[in-house]
């Protein structure tokens, strides 16, 4: 599975990091009982998708991959015989 390079960007790190913190801030602010804080934390978790997302349109992500490349049309060529 590491083969296949999946998150290893940086708009993948990017992305968790700042999601990360904002994790651990409003998991800090609940068990304090302080609500604002916990919806500031909520807010940075959205910042981390948004910044993520903004760097893999500028193209510091990883390229989407397609399932299946189509072929070139040929035609049957006729049989001499």
């Amino acid at each position: 599975m590491s083969s296949s390079g999946h998150g290893h960007t940086p708009a993948a790190w990017t992305g968790v990091i700042i999601s990360f913190i904002g994790f651990c801030v409003s998991g800090a602010f609940i068990v304090l009982g302080n609500v604002p804080g916990f919806w500031a934390g909520i807010v940075l978790i959205g910042l981390g998708a948004v910044a993520g997302g903004l760097m893999r349109a500028a193209g510091l992500g990883q390229e989407p991959k397609r399932s299946a490349k189509p072929r070139p049309q040929t035609q049957a060529q006729p049989q001499e015989g």
